[in-house]
């Protein structure tokens, strides 16, 4: 069976963490992953983001794009990225049958630290500060984050490691 996962969740609820985690613990079951990260992917749709709605859709509907091409090629698919309106990932499940929403929920005040802890790679740092100074559009900050309404699993990242979060979604998978 090829699948599509989906993890959502604001910026910095541990994303990121457990899509790694989990293409590692795939590929030690023998199991093709490719990881979709908008981050990765922004760098190259929109090299000056300013995380703006008319942003957001351009590069959500790409992301989703890429992760159908991928499917068809019979290649499992992890997508990284918040999503903040259900209509971005509810586009991938129209486009996938074997899709996985997973929703990795985190208090904002948690996530926060987290992400100003982040090392600057792919991601801007601050995201949260910048989003209160008003500079930029940030879900759960200034911008909605619309919660999953039926993800086939949520995960709260504060009560569960990254490894259980692995465990979880490789049963959901019957892998």
């Amino acid at each position: 069976m090829v699948f599509c996962l989906w993890i959502t969740g604001i910026p910095g609820s541990g994303k990121s963490t457990i899509a790694k985690e989990l293409s590692d613990e795939l590929k030690n079951k023998n199991t093709t992953v490719q990881i979709l990260r908008l981050d990765e992917i922004r760098r190259i749709v929109t090299p000056n983001p300013d995380y703006s709605e008319k942003e957001r859709n351009i590069v959500y509907r790409a992301l989703a794009m890429m992760a159908k091409f991928l499917y068809d090629n019979k290649i499992n698919v992890i997508i990284d990225a918040t999503a903040n309106k259900r209509d971005y990932r509810n586009l991938a499940r129209n486009l996938m049958k074997n899709f996985f929403e997973i929703y990795v929920m985190c208090p904002i005040d948690v996530a926060s630290r987290r992400e100003s802890n982040r090392v600057q790679n792919l991601v801007q740092k601050e995201l949260y500060k910048k989003a209160k100074e008003g500079k930029i559009q940030l879900p759960g900050i200034n911008a909605v984050y619309e919660e999953p309404k039926n993800p086939e699993l949520i995960i709260d990242s504060e009560k569960f490691s990254p490894k259980d979060a692995v465990a979880m979604i490789i049963r959901i998978l019957n892998l």
